[in-house]
């Protein structure tokens, strides 16, 4: 028999014959969670976890191609109104209940019919579900909805176990979600630690290497690095880029990014409950002012170390919508306190509001100073990121910064941010023209025809200016060296088959 030895990570080894053990995976975030509700979270973070959690009904892979998950194969209807699921049919959730499509359909109304639903307007071209049979899904559209699929590839698509949501408390579901992924949920201490463990009767179990998997928030990008080198972590999500030398540099430890689709970005309260009415930035040139002051070069020299790639529009370069009209802006202070002059103020102070991390406080400092250039005075907030969403939603900020994971269709960077109605439209911006185009574009099939209506809605939104753009979020992991199999993909999820500790 050959030697064994326990690992940092909890790992059971054998030195010279192959042996099988439970091995433990340590996850560090940026971040805590917000709901463990995919039909209600809003966070990044969030989405690394029920990544593990909770299948959809259809995934991507790294080249950004949907590709089959709890449905086995989909087909479009000849007017592009009806779209038909065959989903698998060995696929059971994690109370032992049957997945199919009835299932299915319980969690899509929910998705449409919850208060609160950040998922509804994802959806909401879904006029009525069918289910023929156990393992066909049908559903029918109010017209054509070029998006869909993509939504249905995450959370929207993401599937309960319908016993857990019976009783019609959300809290129910966020305190313990049950849905179908390779690891099933154990528990959650705010703020400290999210524990799944591995789901034995899962349809591909034989691929996940964990027998637990636990999700460790540390904001502070030091003392994950920290944990990280000690083996208290085995894989971390957003290295702070000038600890990237440094990673590289070690040879215990692998750097490995990836270009990302979404951004980081400042949003306005322009008429969300009283703060906007005090808010000097509920005036568009006050706002077109303040981006002016911004030198996206600097932040991505000084804080991204060259990978923050400066953005002016919410479609990524990699993007087939991304539009060459629109180049990041270059500061012009002149211009910025003309502005201001015309708008009536020669000074204006606001609340500016961030995430409480390392580099976000850092961004938050280079803004304040760049601002402050033109007589806009932020007082900078740091502020849990979970709490300041929810203080968002609810109308209590005058100007925050936040960043959005990307989605694999444009209209998943745009949509829901600067319709009226959009369900992460926290400044509450409205513009009716805007939204007649957004809503257009959801129906126009082919790329070309597609990009020119959000030219068109691009061209009025960068007047208008509800929010900016500050940079493209990559997603720069760094992983122990024992961890072996792990793939980046551009959406940023963590995606554990095949990945193990050696």
């Amino acid at each position: 028999m050959g030697k064994f030895v326990w690992t940092a990570g909890g790992a059971l080894l054998c030195a010279a014959t192959v042996c099988s053990a439970a091995q433990s995976l340590r996850i560090g975030l940026q971040e805590d969670p917000d709901t463990l509700d995919p039909v209600r979270a809003r966070t990044y973070v969030s989405r690394i976890v029920f990544t593990s959690l909770c299948d959809k009904l259809v995934d991507i892979d790294q080249k950004l191609q949907f590709v089959p998950q709890l449905a086995q194969s989909w087909a479009w209807g000849p007017d592009h109104k009806t779209l038909t699921f065959k989903l698998r049919t060995d696929v059971v959730f994690h109370d032992g209940t049957p997945f199919n499509a009835e299932a299915a359909k319980a969690n899509l109304e929910r998705a449409l019919t919850l208060k609160g639903s950040q998922r509804r307007n994802e959806i909401k071209s879904i006029e009525s579900i069918e289910t023929p049979d156990a393992g066909t899904l049908v559903l029918h559209l109010a017209q054509p909805d070029a998006t869909l699929l993509a939504q249905l590839s995450d959370r929207a698509g993401m599937m309960l176990s319908p016993k857990s949501f019976a009783d019609g408390d959300p809290s129910t579901v966020s305190r313990h979600p049950v849905c179908s992924g390779p690891y099933e949920f154990v528990k959650r201490v705010q703020n400290d630690r999210i524990e799944l463990k591995k789901f034995d009767r899962y349809y591909d179990a034989k691929d996940f290497h964990f027998d637990r998997v636990v999700f460790l928030p540390i904001p502070d990008t030091t003392v994950r690095l920290q944990n990280l080198r000690s083996g208290g972590i085995d894989i971390l999500e957003r290295l702070n880029p000038s600890d990237i030398k440094e990673v590289k540099g070690d040879a215990s430890l692998k750097f490995n990014p990836v270009t990302g689709l979404g951004f980081q970005e400042v949003i306005f309260n322009i008429g969300n409950g009283p703060a906007a009415k005090d808010n000097p930035f509920a005036n568009k040139l006050v706002r077109q002012a303040f981006q002016l002051t911004i030198d996206r070069d600097a932040i991505n020299q000084v804080v991204g170390n060259g990978i923050y790639e400066p953005a002016q529009q919410p479609f990524p370069p990699a993007s087939p919508y991304h539009n060459d009209k629109y180049p990041p802006m270059k500061p012009d202070i002149a211009k910025a306190k003309a502005l201001l002059k015309q708008a009536g103020f020669t000074t204006v102070e606001a609340n500016f509001s961030f995430g409480n991390t390392t580099i976000s406080a850092s961004i938050a400092e280079m803004l304040q100073a760049m601002a402050a250039q033109a007589g806009i005075r932020l007082n900078l907030r740091p502020t849990e990121y979970a709490a300041m969403l929810s203080e968002e939603a609810a109308g209590n900020f005058q100007v925050d910064m936040r960043g959005w994971s990307g989605r694999v269709d444009p209209d998943g960077n745009i949509f829901v941010f600067v319709t009226c109605d959009g369900s992460l439209n926290d400044g509450k911006y409205c513009n009716p023209k805007v939204d007649e185009l957004l809503k257009q574009a959801r129906t126009v099939l082919d790329v070309e025809g597609r990009k020119a209506v959000y030219g068109q809605a691009q061209d009025i939104l960068q007047q208008d200016l509800p929010k900016f753009y500050i940079y493209y979020q990559p997603w720069p992991f760094a992983t122990r060296k024992q961890v072996q199999g792990f793939k980046p993909y551009p959406d940023g999820m963590i995606r554990l088959r095949g990945v193990s500790l050696s």
